[in-house]
């Protein structure tokens, strides 16, 4: 494409093969990430993960986890890791200084229990009421930057419920549009 001069520059300059102080002190303040995942065949998946901040675990320089709860039961991007290991995350601070951390590596499924064991020190009560399913595990290959530039500048709002003509989750894309009057 022309950018190798730019590329190399970018990735000498700004690729980590681990997470810094300011990386990991970034991660532990972040409410949510974006997930990318392909299985065996390279068919891609994108996902997203919310929790309280720190939700995902700094363990060290090199390591991150994060518990799996249950959710639609699909288990897309957990089924891509047992065939594909390499994990793409992009956190993005939308609401103080618009920027992104992209980390990439290899992950490892784990159960509640056997991570425990060698890392005793994660939290038990990530979700209020409800207990991890598994713990996705990441060596870090990589880590660097995603330009603030078009990151949108978001305000937090209360978290509402939904209105009362809202399809519930499992009809809101698949639902028959002649069912509510429209063609």
């Amino acid at each position: 494409m022309g950018s190798a001069d730019r590329a190399a520059r970018f990735y000498d300059q700004q690729v980590r093969p681990c997470l810094t102080p300011e990386m990991r002190e970034f991660i532990g303040r972040q409410s949510m990430v974006f997930l990318a995942t392909a299985d065996s065949g390279g068919a891609c998946d994108s996902s997203f993960r919310a929790g309280p901040p720190g939700f995902v675990h700094v363990l060290d320089e090199h390591t991150l986890a994060y518990p799996e709860f249950r959710g639609n039961g699909v288990l897309a991007s957990a089924g891509n890791m047992t065939e594909n290991p390499h994990l793409g995350m992009l956190f993005v601070d939308f609401t103080h200084h618009r920027v992104g951390l992209h980390v990439n590596g290899v992950a490892r499924l784990y159960h509640d229990e056997d991570l425990r064991s060698t890392q005793p020190g994660l939290p038990r009560d990530t979700a209020p009421g409800r207990s991890p399913e598994m713990w996705v595990h990441l060596t870090v290959e990589e880590a660097y930057i995603h330009c603030s530039k078009y990151i949108p500048h978001l305000v937090p709002g209360p978290r509402a419920g939904h209105p009362s003509d809202r399809p519930k989750d499992a009809d809101y894309f698949t639902r028959s549009r002649t069912a509510h009057g429209t063609r």
